[in-house]
């Protein structure tokens, strides 16, 4: 297996996490498709950035939770660059409140994007990567520390745990890997949204190798995950967090 013409889908690819596995993946020689659901602007700019190191990328809007559109997205991969063989499914959504105070239209809406969102690109993906080709999804490190106020976030998330392990058994004999990465307090918009420094400061304390993880330090796992050094990892949850237990 080798990673010429290789061809990957990462959604949630305009921003934070996602942007930097399509980053990667493009200068391990991917032609990259970057899934988004509304900054146009933003996955124009990481495919520019992927075009201007001389690797190829186009960017393809989709709600991951409908599944119309994630088919198009995956017709789009195929049209493209000839197939798919390494989907990253990077998009997510994330709300913080305790269970005693969340608005149910909240849960609902976190639910739709992170359990049926990775259920209908997993569904896909199970369709159609080829022989060699890997499924990474995302979970959290917060599904084992179980940190209070996470509660709907770290639900959907073990759901998305489950679901891989399930999805890795089921494609016996397909030459196919499914995997979850879980990364802890990772430095990214969504993570840094509404705190203070004390509270960074305290997260970043956390992990043995006392900082903050990095989008790189999670697209890296992933390009592992991804590529044939990591092929024979195969249903497991690649809790990346520096070592927080």
């Amino acid at each position: 297996m080798s990673n010429d013409e290789r061809v990957a889908i990462v959604t949630g690819g305009s921003r934070g996490i996602g942007s930097a596995i399509v980053t990667r993946l493009a200068a391990d020689g991917y032609a990259v498709v970057v899934g988004y659901a509304g900054r146009k602007d933003l996955a124009e700019d990481a495919v520019r950035a992927v075009e201007k190191t001389g690797g190829r990328a186009i960017a393809v809007q989709a709600d991951v939770a409908d599944e119309h559109a994630v088919a198009a997205l995956f017709d789009a991969a195929e049209a493209a660059f000839g197939g798919v063989d390494v989907v990253a499914h990077a998009a997510g959504k994330a709300s913080w409140s305790t269970v005693a105070d969340l608005d149910l239209a909240v849960l609902d809406d976190v639910h739709r994007t992170n359990i049926r969102g990775a259920f209908v690109v997993a569904q896909q993906a199970a369709r159609r990567l080829r022989p060699g080709g890997a499924l990474v999804t995302f979970s959290t490190s917060v599904v084992g520390l179980a940190f209070p106020g996470y509660g709907a976030y770290t639900a959907s998330k073990g759901a998305v745990e489950a679901l891989t392990m399930i999805l890795a058994r089921e494609l016996r004999g397909r030459d196919v890997t499914v995997n979850a990465v879980a990364p802890g307090p990772t430095a990214t918009d969504l993570f840094l949204d509404g705190k203070d420094e004390e509270t960074i400061a305290r997260l970043a304390a956390q992990p043995p190798l006392e900082r903050l993880g990095t989008p790189a330090d999670i697209a890296d796992v992933v390009a592992f995950l991804a590529g044939p050094s990591g092929h024979w990892v195969n249903g497991q949850v690649i809790r990346a967090n520096g070592g927080i237990i």
